[in-house]
């Protein structure tokens, strides 16, 4: 990875606009005022010198909604109509809308700005997940109007606000307006927590719907769902960090030339794949786990085994602002794909749940490097003026490919059991590695391949 000074192909879309001093919101002269500054302040603390305190709580708990809708859809729909395949195909249709309006809800922040686009999609958001918790209830009333139930849900997820993407934009943009030989450690870190933030409320989510669903009212995680996007997606909208990304209307207004939106390069889709495959590994690791502890301590208790994964990959995805500039992009993507494959294989040893809870953690630590490569990597591919775009399709790659390995998995592991299931998985991750191959020759094309 380059350090990220103003060229084609670095990730934040031309030259920033400043970002004015405003209270909560910290100048950029602590983070610019020379090379001695890092020195006296950790690199994670760096981060709200960058973009101000109340920026890392807001795109953090801005962001759980998402991770609730799923989740909240299938138990709530199963739960008022008594149908697994009624929840399991509301909750699909979350994950196709989500995969088709992510990059939708992205292109349009490129091209307008994420404020008055996340605004929007809050207030729709908002709407349409109530709509849905009350189509549920009346389809769990009448026995009908299920395709309302669909509809809502279909919505629900493409309007869905893309906090966690678009937040990545700001902290690319905010990165490159200090001193360049802090740039690339600054986006280091910042990548690296915006991982770590995505496992915690992934897994925080599933976590609290289960405990409110089965404790107070099946409905209620949706509609605590609801009211997060209307208050906190708008705060975050709001924060003084979106004036960092200059959208291309107000640069063609000033008279700057705003980037075409023709096709993304081919290249894009190499990070793009890359999170498909990173998806099915989520999706077909969590159906097979519910094929390994049925009979041992029922289905249910297979979320709470995934979170182990989900424990160890938080924590590795911080450490890689600690490794050294020499370790290449290419080389991270190579070295802890490889190690994500080789360790899937232990998937297909465990007999107990203590064995696959020491198991998962192991095979975490090499999960988090991978994301934060990946989507470190989609930010140097992305051309001028279309992060945004990108940033939210890698994130739709997740959805899309969680689906199609939930699908899979699920398949093998009524066809043969867990251990076919586990295939899966080991196979995503291969593919993973060599789609890593094919990208260390397209970043060396572009000079981008070292990290200094």
């Amino acid at each position: 990875m380059t350090s990220h000074s103003p060229s084609p192909t670095s990730p934040p879309a031309a030259a920033p606009s400043p970002v004015p001093t405003e209270p909560g919101y910290p100048s950029q002269a602590p983070a610019s005022a020379g090379v001695s500054q890092p020195a006296r302040t950790g690199r994670f603390a760096r981060l709200p010198l960058l973009a101000g305190r109340s920026f890392i709580p807001l795109g953090l708990f801005a962001r759980l909604p998402l991770a609730m809708l799923t989740v909240g859809t299938l138990t709530m729909v199963t739960s008022v109509s008594g149908s697994y395949a009624a929840g399991g195909t509301a909750a699909g249709a979350v994950g196709i809308g989500s995969a088709l309006g992510a990059p939708v809800l992205g292109a349009l922040a490129d091209r307008r700005g994420q404020r008055p686009v996340l605004l929007i999609a809050s207030v729709i958001n908002t709407v349409a997940v109530l709509a849905l918790i009350l189509a549920a209830i009346a389809a769990g009333a009448s026995g009908g109007l299920f395709g309302a139930v669909i509809a809502a849900a279909l919505v629900s997820g493409a309007s869905s606000p893309q906090v966690g993407p678009l937040a990545r934009v700001r902290w690319m943009a905010l990165a490159s307006q200090g001193p360049a030989s802090q740039q690339a450690t600054d986006l280091d870190t910042a990548l690296s927590y915006e991982s770590t933030a995505d496992e915690v409320t992934f897994v925080l989510g599933p976590a609290l719907v289960g405990i409110l669903a089965s404790l107070l009212a099946p409905w209620l995680p949706l509609a605590l769902a609801a009211a997060m996007t209307a208050t906190l997606v708008p705060a975050f909208a709001a924060h003084p960090t979106h004036r960092a990304v200059r959208p291309a209307a107000r640069k063609a207004a000033t008279g700057q030339p705003a980037p075409r939106a023709g096709r993304l390069p081919a290249a894009v889709a190499l990070p793009v794949a890359a999170m498909v495959c990173m998806g099915t590994f989520f999706g077909s690791t969590q159906a097979a786990l519910s094929s390994f502890a049925a009979p041992i301590a029922g289905p249910e208790i297979a979320g709470l085994l995934y979170a182990a994964v989900g424990l160890s990959s938080a924590a590795a995805a911080l450490s890689v602002a600690y490794w050294p500039r020499t370790f290449t992009l290419p080389r991270r993507w190579l070295v802890s794909a490889g190690l994500m494959a080789l360790l899937s294989l232990l998937l297909l040893l465990p007999d107990s749940l203590a064995a696959m809870v020491v198991v998962l953690l192991i095979l975490g630590i090499p999960v988090g490097p991978v994301m934060v490569t990946v989507f470190t990597a989609g930010g140097i591919l992305a051309p001028a003026g279309r992060l945004g775009t990108v940033m939210t399709a890698l994130a739709s790659g997740i959805v899309a490919g969680t689906a199609l390995g939930s699908a899979a998995g699920g398949y093998l592991a009524e066809a043969g059991g867990h251990h076919l299931a586990f295939l899966v998985p080991i196979a995503a991750s291969v593919l993973l590695a060599l789609l890593g191959a094919a990208a260390a020759v397209v970043l060396g094309k572009r000079g981008t391949g070292s990290r200094g």
